[in-house]
Formats: C-alpha cells, sequence, structure tokens
C-alpha cells in the first residue's frame, strides 16, 4: 500500500515569550510579600509535579533560592498523585528524568506516599494531604495552569489541582477521581481551595507556557486569590494553547506520548478526542484515526492514553509498565485510558492500517498530520493534500510555513519511521 508523501512544516505562534523568568519570580515572590510570610528556620515544602514544565527545573531552584533568603528551610516534595507507580521511588525517579534533581533545585527531595486528611467537601468527599507537606511550617505550590484533558470548568489544571489531586497522593487523588461522576470540575477546585485557606500553604506560583512550549508568564498568588485568579489565568492559557491547524484529519501520526508531556499521555485538547462520560470530543479537529507510535522516556512506562488511540505498535506496546499504568488510570477511576488498542509490528504498519481503516479515502490523497507530541506543535509533518490546503489558503499560510517539498516518508528496514 503506497502512503501519502509528506512536506515538513512550521507552524507560526505569535505569542509571548518570558525571556528571563528568574528575574520575574523573584519580582512576583516579592510583590506577594514572601519575606513577611516566612519565619526563619521553617521548613517550607515546594511541590514539583510530573509534567515536563518548560524551565522547571530552573523555576524550581529559582523558587528554593528565594525562600532561602527569607530565612527559610526549602525543600521539594513530589506532588503527581499516583504517578511513579504510586511509590516514593518512583516519584522521585520521575523528577529525576524531568532534570528536577537536589543539585538542580539545591534543595534535598523527600518523597512520601503517606498522606492526612484535612477535611471534608459537602457531600463526604475527605481531602487529603501529603504528610511530610502538612508537617512543615509551610508549602509553597508551584504549578502550571492550562486546560484539563478530561474536563472543562472555570478552573482546570494549576495550583488547586495540584494541591487536591498531586499533593493528595494515590488516596486523595483516588477519592475525588470516584466522586467525577458528582462533577469533577466541581469537586476539584473546592478541595484545593480547602487545602489553600485551611492548611499551611503560604503562595503559589502559577506557570503559564506559549505554543513553542516556552514560559510565557508567571504569578505569585496568596492562598486567598487561588480560586479567582486561576480563572482569569486559565482563560489567558486557552489562548496560548498549542492546535493542529486544520479542521478535518483523516490521520494523526503521534511519535510519542506521556505523563511528562500530558496527565493523560497526549493532551485532548490538540487530538479533539475526550474520554470522560459527559464530555463531548472538541469541534476541531476531527481527527479519524490516531496512531501511537512509542511512549517517552520520561514516562518510564506508564502508558496512560493509549487507550485513546486507535492503532500502536509492538515497539510502544513492549515498553508499557502495566503496574504503573494500571495504578494510574484506576486511580483515575476509569481503566478506559490504559486500554491496550491492536498494535502491529512496525511503524510503517501502524500508519498504513490507520489510512486503510479510515473510510473510503484514497491513500495518497489522505489528510494525515504527524506530531512528536502534543505539547510541540512547532515542527509538523502534514501530507500533500493539507501541503496544497495551506497554499490555497490566505488564512492558513499565514500561520503554517511549508519548509521543503512533498517526500515519501522514510522508514529503517525494520519499518521504523525516521525521526
Amino acid at each position: 500500500m503506497s502512503l501519502p508523501r509528506m512536506v515538513e512544516a512550521r507552524q507560526v505562534f505569535d505569542q509571548p515569550t518570558l525571556e528571563d523568568y528568574r528575574k520575574k519570580i523573584r519580582q512576583e515572590l516579592a510583590k506577594k510579600g514572601l519575606k513577611e510570610r516566612i519565619g526563619k528556620g521553617q521548613s517550607i515544602a515546594v511541590t514539583a509535579g510530573s509534567r515536563g514544565i518548560a524551565n522547571i527545573a530552573g523555576i524550581l531552584a529559582t523558587v528554593v533560592e528565594e525562600v532561602r533568603k527569607t530565612g527559610g528551610e526549602p525543600f521539594i516534595v513530589p506532588a503527581m498523585g499516583s504517578h511513579g507507580g504510586s511509590t516514593p521511588e518512583g516519584q522521585v525517579d520521575v523528577l529525576c528524568s524531568l532534570g528536577v534533581t537536589e543539585e538542580a533545585v539545591g534543595a534535598p527531595i523527600r518523597s512520601s506516599m503517606e498522606v492526612d486528611p484535612v477535611g471534608t467537601l459537602d457531600g463526604g468527599v475527605t481531602v487529603y494531604l501529603d504528610r511530610l507537606a502538612l508537617r512543615a511550617d509551610g508549602i509553597l505550590v508551584v504549578g502550571r495552569v492550562k486546560p484539563h484533558t478530561d474536563f472543562k470548568g472555570e478552573i482546570e489544571s494549576g495550583l488547586l489541582k495540584m494541591l487536591a489531586i498531586g499533593l493528595g497522593k494515590q488516596k486523595g487523588a483516588e477519592m475525588i477521581h470516584w466522586h467525577k461522576y458528582d462533577g469533577y470540575h466541581r469537586i476539584m477546585p473546592e478541595a484545593g481551595r480547602l487545602i489553600a485557606e485551611k492548611t499551611n500553604v503560604v503562595m503559589g506560583l502559577a506557570v503559564l507556557e506559549n505554543a513553542r512550549h516556552e514560559t510565557a508568564m508567571v504569578k505569585a498568588l496568596l492562598p486567598g486569590e487561588f480560586m479567582e485568579e486561576e480563572k482569569g489565568l486559565l482563560e489567558t492559557a486557552k489562548e496560548l494553547l498549542p492546535r493542529i491547524p486544520f479542521m478535518d484529519v483523516d490521520v494523526l501520526i503521534v511519535e510519542e506520548i506521556g505523563k511528562n508531556i500530558s496527565g493523560v499521555g497526549m493532551d485532548t485538547n490538540v487530538t479533539g478526542r475526550f474520554w470522560m462520560p459527559g464530555e463531548s470530543d472538541l469541534r476541531a479537529p476531527r481527527v479519524g484515526k490516531i496512531v501511537v507510535l512509542d511512549l517517552s522516556e520520561e514516562t518510564h512506562g506508564n502508558a496512560i492514553g493509549i487507550g485513546l488511540a486507535d492503532l500502536t505498535t509492538a515497539r510502544a506496546a513492549a515498553r508499557i509498565d502495566h503496574q504503573q499504568t494500571y495504578v494510574n488510570c484506576l486511580t483515575q477511576g476509569s481503566g478506559e485510558t490504559g486500554k491496550i488498542p491492536p498494535f502491529l509490528p512496525s511503524d510503517r504498519d501502524a500508519i498504513a492500517t490507520a489510512i486503510r481503516i479510515c473510510g473510503p479515502v484514497d491513500p495518497a490523497g489522505a489528510r494525515v498530520v504527524r506530531i512528536k507530541n502534543t505539547q510541540e506543535l512547532g515542527r509538523i509533518w502534514i501530507s500533500e493534500s493539507l501541503a496544497r490546503e495551506v497554499q490555497g489558503s490566505p488564512e492558513l499560510s499565514g500561520r503554517v510555513r511549508l519548509l521543503g517539498e512533498p517526500r515519501e516518508m522514510q522508514f529503517d528496514v525494520l519499518g521504523t519511521l525516521a525521526r
């Protein structure tokens, strides 16, 4: 079966970049009175999540440095729910794979899965918090604000989620996910607000990224500001979100998925495909078939999100750590995202099969998009038919630059797609 020829392309993102993010962090923390909120010798837990946030080691190192200037004694605490196989050592390994080491951030990393209850929401939902963080004199929560991959609401991924899910560890995350049918978009923020306002949280640092996966904005917030301020930050984050520039795609080739990329392996806001009951797929892009070729190194075998693909490869299937994957997806209250789709012997077989089963489409004219992952959409490959669409549209040609001529997909002798 012949495959469509592909054209390398670059998306043009006219968005802000925060060049000196360290300076801005210092200014933000000072503006909110960090020095006055931390006493000499006080232990301060600084949160670190499992996502591949741009400049995350530098961001945390700057926060650690500023806490230490106040006389505080900072330490890093993993805030990632059940990720890392739901073990203390596994969560430290996840941080190390992201470049977050004790040497890089200048502070010790203390990891535990032990939690304590800190309150109960209306409806009987018990809220839990990491014991090490709770026993510290203060918590400084650092997190990226962005649209969530599972639900839509006024508040989605951000500081409140880091508190409720990240620092809730497996038990806290599981408790909140169990109640998702009662309104996850309501329960998660309320759990985060309870922690922010009733425990030892001293401040938060919200981070926003642009579509080029660069730091675009940082903003320090006091605990009482989290709820209202995150609403506005989320709207800004939505405007900055990278997207596939086409309304209709026959086949989306995703080179890698992983927890470092998205909480569900690949960002559903990019693929347009959701899995939560009651959440309809996005109107755009409308993707016929999704092919996942591999898992990222940083995901450590956690293949959550593989169930959102229609096809994958034997290589990806062989790299799955089933224990990590099942702990993570079952903590979320569903096995859907951990289901393994049909896996083909090679990349070529998987891509060809996806095109063949996507409907009555001429393979040579199929609308195919290839991306590295859902976090890096600046450089993409598009099929010849989509390239012609770009050339014929002033609006598209202003956002997508073609970088060469159409050429055949390149595979090695084993059928692995050249990267």
